[in-house]
């Protein structure tokens, strides 16, 4: 992983309290586990309502949290008034979605004023072992947070 020098001296708090902020991260039971300059870890538990019908996470699950820890690893290097939009984001799914959890490990590939490119690589586990699910490339725009998330800025 390229290094990179985070713009916001408080990046992990503030992704950490960004990341608690979304209703979407919550409902699925997501985690951050670790927070780096650019690189952020995020886990999502096993639970019923997450499987599809052969047993296995279901896709969309796999997606959105792909989506979420790349857009969060962008997020701990800009400043603390701006924040993340994905613009685009290309997954391919190499293995089922399996075990009892799912940890996503977003990595910050390229850093511009404006762009932002990440890796995400999601795991599964087999027999206590980590399984590689999907691999991703995203784009994020770099844009100013609105006022009213400012003043609830760290």
């Amino acid at each position: 992983m390229a290094s990179f020098e985070p713009q916001n001296p408080n990046y992990a708090a503030e992704v950490r309290k960004r990341f608690a902020q979304q209703p979407y991260n919550l409902s699925i039971g997501a985690k951050v586990t670790d927070v780096q300059p650019g690189r952020v870890e995020v886990i999502v538990p096993k639970r019923d309502d997450l499987i599809q019908h052969n047993g296995y996470f279901h896709g969309g699950l796999i997606a959105g949290l792909a989506d979420i820890a790349g857009g969060f690893a962008g997020w701990s290097l800009v400043e603390a008034d701006q924040g993340m939009l994905t613009i685009e984001y290309k997954l391919n799914i190499v293995a089922p979605g399996l075990g009892d959890q799912l940890r996503a490990v977003g990595e910050v590939v390229s850093r511009g004023r404006s762009i932002i490119v990440t890796r995400i690589d999601v795991f599964g586990m087999r027999n206590d072992e980590p399984v590689l699910c999907t691999t991703a490339l995203q784009t994020l725009k770099v844009m100013k947070l609105p006022p009213e998330l400012l003043s609830d800025a760290a």
